[in-house]
């Protein structure tokens, strides 16, 4: 994944796929608290797109349908969330 803005179309991708589908657009609202009136400026904002990566990654099935519907290596996801505010991976060193 190469920087941020690279990360945000592929967020961008997750939050279209994700609301393109009731039951997982139904269950990022309640995980996030987003309300459906806030998905058109959260999809400018590279925090709320970090937020849309993080419901996909909480879950392997969630990562495994979104990467084969979008055509992606599975660790695309997670290296985009790298790329967005507070996604850094903490070292436990």
């Amino acid at each position: 994944m190469n920087g941020q803005n690279a990360a945000e179309v592929l967020a961008l991708r997750a939050l279209v796929w994700t609301l393109g589908d009731d039951t997982l657009r139904d269950g990022f609202l309640v995980a996030t608290g987003a309300l459906p009136a806030d998905l058109a400026a959260g999809a400018r904002e590279p925090a709320f797109l970090g937020a849309v990566l993080d419901f996909i990654l909480a879950d392997d099935a969630r990562v495994m349908a979104f990467c084969q519907a979008e055509g992606l290596g599975f660790d695309q996801p997670m290296q985009a969330r790298a790329a967005l505010p507070g996604g850094a991976v903490p070292h436990w060193t």
